[in-house]
């Protein structure tokens, strides 16, 4: 029956998911059962993606995307796909009507194996929104179940929130992104000139985006709101633990949370949520 092969499909999303990334499986295990299914579908979809044009260098990754990409609109189309990851992903966004917002992901993918660096502010804002703020998106419109008032409400602090974390991402990842992938995403910043007062300025953007984007957590349905909220302050601890560390040590290491922080963090934000203190 279809509905039992839908069901398999969004426990592979979910499988997905918990390999790739504990930090966002612990979001996601604290969002309402009714929403997990959604979220985990999107980011399935998003991580296998990310994959292709950041990992998979042994392979012909322009042909692996355009692939990937065919059969989604495939998918879409027939409502149905074989790719249990694309078969979840597409339910969600005829459900939703995410078309748009999936187009403007796929652009910024298909970026990620063409471009190597970001020289203007334009170029630069116009990628994270197309790799982080728009996922940041799909997931509002599972939060408010479509609600396009309470979306366009909410659509400006989802964005600056995904714009947060992409940033941070950045910032973790510099190392690994100048040395293996040969990506400079911040503009106009390289190896060579990465300073403390470069560092500096980035983390202060970031700070102001978290800053925002803490008033759209706070309005957010109860089914999204702690799981956003323990991610957004996992991701706040990352951001202070990168400002301790020199502008030498981030180019030589990646900043991580400890299993043991992240723990705490959770702990603390339940606590918060239970007693209504977010």
């Amino acid at each position: 029956m279809k509905e039992t092969f839908d069901s398999s499909s969004y426990k592979i999303s979910k499988l997905v998911t918990n390999t790739y990334s504990t930090s966002f499986s612990l979001g996601i295990n604290l969002l309402g059962k009714k929403v997990r299914p959604q979220i985990y579908a999107i980011y399935g979809f998003v991580r296998y993606a990310d994959e292709i044009v950041d990992t998979f260098h042994e392979y012909d990754q322009k042909v692996l995307i355009a692939e990937f990409v065919e059969d989604y609109h495939k998918a879409l189309k027939r409502k149905i796909s074989l790719n249990p990851i694309l078969n979840s992903f597409q339910e969600v966004v005829n459900q939703y009507g995410l078309h748009d917002l999936v187009d403007s992901f796929i652009h910024s993918m298909m970026l990620d194996l063409e471009k190597e660096e970001y020289k203007t502010e334009e170029e630069y804002k116009k990628y994270i929104y197309g790799s982080a703020d728009v996922v940041g998106l799909m997931c509002l419109k599972i939060f408010v179940d479509g609600d396009e008032v309470r979306y366009e409400a909410m659509k400006d602090e989802a964005m600056k929130l995904g714009s947060a974390f992409q940033k941070v991402n950045f910032l973790r990842d510099l190392k690994d992104d100048f040395e293996r992938l040969g990506r400079s995403y911040f503009p106009n910043v390289t190896e060579y000139d990465f300073t403390e007062n470069t560092k500096l300025e980035i983390i202060t953007d970031i700070e102001n985006d978290f800053k925002e984007a803490l008033q759209g957590i706070l309005k957010l349905p109860i089914e999204g709101r702690l799981g956003v909220y323990v991610a957004y302050k996992y991701y706040l601890g990352l951001l202070k633990k990168i400002k301790q560390k020199s502008s030498e040590t981030i180019l030589q290491e990646r900043i991580r949370i400890s299993n043991s922080k992240k723990v705490f963090i959770l702990a603390k934000s339940y606590v918060r949520h239970r007693i209504n203190m977010l």
